[in-house]
């Protein structure tokens, strides 16, 4: 098992190798008990939890920063293509990444799933802020406002975390009744309480628990993190509004996502980005774009030294230097020419092997994320066209179209005038607004719309009609064979 690790700050992560109760964990027995005096030495006291917490929200980074999950929903939806490979035996030529091969043809594999490692980090990740909430209560020197400040920030980490499991194993609400639809196993418990081999809960359900989650963490916030750094970069109020709008967004409860997202957008304090700074904030070094409402700080080392940020899949350096993630013409296509998000791209022409020959071709990098970016959870641009969205469900057309028009305007694009088709026209502008941020192929499973990759496309299977099976990945095999309780996806 490869959970035993130990970083630098956090003895926490000693114990991973038995905190995952989805597995068998064959030496448990032995582990265990030296294990648990690390528990109790490690959370005894406010310092040795707020190392923890750190630890762990170092390890969520990592795992949405990870090239599976950071590049999954727009991949699969057709918002990027690849770079010509930069050297080597297969310099110039355009192939897939063996990380994503099996994804990227919709046909992953539960003995040996891409994402296997997505899986397990995110069940670690609800594992220890199980730890967190077991023995928070207990500490003598800290006071009840920073004990729940760091409940809090437990549970909206557990909530967030559960969340994006579902969006990757769990089939859109309105495929079939959310009553009888899978959800995901919710893990509420650590191993201290014994080794359990749980079910899969309805979708219904899961929801339910991951609202619960959030509404407890709502509940316990104070206005300041205990952790040092950026305040947005750690989950707060404001942004876990914003994940709560998301969520009831995800569940179909129109007006709950109408309510909440408007919360946010008129109480947050965080203004939409004026339209002559739109690029040059993205363009910035070392800081999120000023809208921003959650931002996971990239690791660095003793000097300073980025450890790795998104630029590893998404970045230009020079033409014998960039990375593998470019802009699909599906989603070039999209803007208008006076749209300022146009700019948002870089053009290069890199050598391209075509038929044997080395030719100029041009691609488009994002600016989103070349100078040293972290993942970007959350941005106030997402909650005016959640509020959009659900104000369209809501029968509320004209809400709908000031909203898109906001963002529209901001960008220099065509107003609307009409309220004719506005659930095409605002699925199109969250797939431009909110390109490479992680929501397309997401956004069309919500809306029960298929999948058509035309620019780039490599796989045999390029388009994904709605509904299929294939809209979500298998559990791996391993966590099916370890606990029989565990349900497989359909067609896995």
């Amino acid at each position: 098992m490869n959970y035993c690790k130990i970083t630098y700050n956090h003895r926490l992560l000693m114990i991973l190798v038995v905190l995952f109760s989805l597995q068998s964990c064959s030496d448990f027995l032995e582990q265990e008990p030296g294990s648990q005096t690390s528990i109790t030495e490690q959370l005894a006291t406010k310092k040795g939890i707020l190392n923890a917490l750190n630890g762990i929200y170092q390890s969520l980074e990592a795992n949405v920063r990870g090239e599976r999950f950071a590049v999954y929903a727009d991949l699969q939806g057709g918002n990027l293509k690849f770079s010509p490979t930069v050297s080597g035996s297969s310099r110039g030529q355009i192939t897939v990444p063996i990380n994503l091969e099996n994804v990227y043809s919709f046909q992953d594999q539960a003995l040996d799933s891409d994402f296997t490692t997505f899986y397990d980090e995110s069940y670690d990740v609800i594992n220890q802020t199980n730890l967190i909430l077991e023995y928070v209560d207990a500490l003598s020197d800290a006071t009840d406002i920073e004990k729940n400040q760091i409940k809090a920030e437990a549970f909206a980490i557990r909530a967030y975390s559960h969340y994006l499991l579902t969006l990757v194993y769990s089939q859109a609400v309105g495929s079939t009744s959310p009553d009888t639809q899978l959800g995901i196993v919710y893990n509420k418990t650590t191993l201290t309480d014994g080794i359990t081999y749980p079910k899969r809960e309805t979708l219904t359900n899961t929801y339910s628990f991951i609202i619960e989650d959030i509404k407890a963490a709502l509940d316990n916030f104070s206005n300041n993190s205990l952790l040092t750094g950026p305040s947005y970069s750690y989950f707060n109020s404001k942004n876990t509004k914003a994940l709560l709008a998301r969520v009831y967004l995800s569940k179909n409860d129109w007006q709950n996502a109408f309510t909440t997202a408007n919360d946010v957008i008129l109480n947050s304090g965080v203004s939409l980005v004026a339209t002559e700074n739109y690029i040059s904030q993205w363009e910035q070094t070392d800081l999120p774009i000023s809208e921003n409402l959650l931002e996971f700080t990239i690791p660095r080392d003793s000097g300073g030294e980025v450890g790795g940020s998104l630029s590893s899949f998404f970045g230009y350096f020079s033409n014998t230097n960039y990375n593998k993630y470019v802009a699909s013409q599906d989603l070039l296509g999209l803007y208008e020419s006076t749209d300022i998000r146009k700019q948002l791209f870089l053009e290069k022409a890199l050598p391209t092997l075509i038929n044997g020959v080395f030719i100029n071709v041009n691609y488009y990098f994002t600016k989103k994320f070349q100078d040293n970016p972290g993942y970007l959870a959350f941005r106030l641009s997402e909650l005016y066209l959640i509020r959009a969205e659900a104000a369209l469900e809501l029968g509320d057309l004209e809400t709908t179209k000031a909203d898109i028009n906001t963002i529209r305007g901001r960008a220099k694009a065509t107003l609307l005038t009409t309220t004719d088709n506005l659930e095409q026209v605002l699925l199109t502008e969250r797939r431009k607004e909110l390109c490479f941020e992680g929501h397309f192929f997401f956004d069309l499973a919500r809306r029960n719309k298929g999948v058509s990759r035309n620019d780039g496309c490599l796989s045999l299977n390029c388009t994904l009609d709605y509904p299929s099976p294939k809209f979500v990945l298998p559990i791996p095999r391993k966590n099916i064979n370890l606990n029989s309780n565990l349900q497989q996806n359909e067609s896995y």
